[in-house]
């Protein structure tokens, strides 16, 4: 037996009854779990290893994008800001050293493959990242919830 206040795993999601910042007020979060994220990281980690270097960047962004932001459209229910972030920052770093190795040039050469600030971009693509998907926390349906006990006028066929 689990108690809510200590958290289980479940189909990737970590839930746990928390304290609510702020408030006495005890909550329900939903997170992406520890082996979730580790598993995103995990793939970040095969496409951006040295063996992918014969791809061009845009390749690259393209397939980090699909990739991130189909695992990030899964998590999108829960309270995962900070793990988007988290998991973002990490790509980021995994970007500039693939960069770096590929056309051997120092960290303060990686501006030459950014479009505005600092984010990647080549031939049309940019990084997007995790954090590029809008956290939808909780949907109000409001009378759109269809009832059985919604009567639909007759329709008269004379």
């Amino acid at each position: 037996m689990v108690h809510i206040d200590d958290g289980f795993d479940f189909l990737g999601h970590h839930i746990r009854r928390q304290r609510k910042r702020g408030t006495s007020k005890q909550v329900v979060y939903t997170r992406p779990s520890k082996k979730a994220a580790q598993a995103i990281r995990d793939r970040v980690s095969a496409r951006t290893y040295r063996h992918t270097q014969n791809q061009s960047l845009a390749m690259l962004l393209e397939s980090l994008n699909r990739t991130l932001v189909g695992w990030a459209t899964y998590f999108r229910h829960g309270a995962a800001k900070r793990t988007f972030d988290a998991i973002d920052h990490y790509t980021w770093n995994r970007i500039a050293i693939w960069l770096c190795r590929k056309h051997r040039i120092p960290s303060s050469q990686l501006r030459n493959h950014c479009d505005r600030g600092w984010r990647f971009a080549s031939g049309g693509t940019v990084f997007l990242g995790a954090s590029s998907v809008k956290i939808e926390r909780y949907r109000y349906r409001g009378a759109k919830i269809p009832t059985p006990w919604t009567i639909e006028p007759a329709v008269n066929h004379g």
